[in-house]
């Protein structure tokens, strides 16, 4: 059974400000020292901050909507929030992920390619299809009503980025992602169980299924990084958040259509 001092081992809440400070432009007042020192044992955290800014963004689509926009323009606000508050660090990663997997021939030119600050064909495909697959069903739940997805979907897909940095190794030996460390197994379970918790409660047992998409498409985006690089890099878990993100937004339009 676990005790009240293993719990506060494994979550504090200052991890909450250290997530924000690391995966938003949010303004906040994180501790460096205690930050640095907590590494990858803050991941818990990351679907907390789904939460957070999936709230702020669903905040901004029903202003949108009271004030009389489409719903297309509604999730258009919504999205653009998402990447303002995050720095566009997800769509960045995804762009670099599909460039470098697909225009190296090997993991050592791979890498240098994700490295690299411009972006190729791949890169803009791969963005360009994000963001349009985002915006159709984000818009299509709005005319269901289950604008709230977007929240769950934030908060399962940023558990899913822990879940791959618990399983596979860095593929790099500098870094953001290495710098970040490797969680523990129990990292993971908590931000998994919060996530699922969260989703739960915001679209109810469809939760359950979206979840287990999530884990699906993170397997699946893991293997591929594993076979061509190693392991995993920022820009590996960036792209692993949209693809898991949109995951969670189909099953949700999946199940309102059954």
């Amino acid at each position: 059974m676990m005790r009240n001092s293993d719990i506060g081992r494994l979550v504090a809440l200052s991890d909450v400000l250290a997530a924000i400070g690391l995966l938003t432009r949010l303004p906040v007042r994180v501790d460096t020292d205690r930050a640095t020192a907590r590494g990858a044992a803050a991941a818990w955290a990351y679907p907390v901050v789904g939460l957070i800014v999936g709230i702020i963004a669903a905040i901004g689509m029903s202003i949108a909507a009271a004030i009389g926009l489409p719903a297309g323009a509604a999730a258009l606000i919504g999205i653009a929030t998402l990447s303002i508050i995050t720095g566009a660090m997800h769509e960045d990663g995804l762009a670099d992920t599909a460039d470098g997997l697909w225009g190296g021939w090997d993991a050592v030119h791979r890498l240098k390619i994700m490295k690299d600050s411009y972006i190729g064909t791949y890169g803009v495909i791969a963005i360009v299809l994000s963001l349009l697959m985002r915006w159709l069903l984000l818009t299509e739940l709005i005319h269901l009503g289950a604008g709230t997805a977007l929240i769950a979907a934030a908060m399962l897909s940023r558990a899913a980025m822990v879940g791959v940095m618990t399983w596979l190794p860095n593929a790099r030996t500098n870094g953001l992602s290495r710098a970040v460390g490797r969680p523990t197994l129990a990292v993971a379970l908590v931000a998994a169980g919060i996530a699922t918790v969260g989703a739960m409660g915001l679209i109810g047992l469809i939760s359950i299924g979206a979840a287990v998409a999530v884990s699906v498409m993170a397997v699946g985006c893991g293997a591929i990084a594993k076979a061509k690089i190693g392991g995993q890099t920022g820009d590996i878990l960036g792209a692993v958040q949209q693809i898991t993100e949109i995951s969670v937004m189909i099953c949700v339009i999946a199940s309102r259509a059954g």
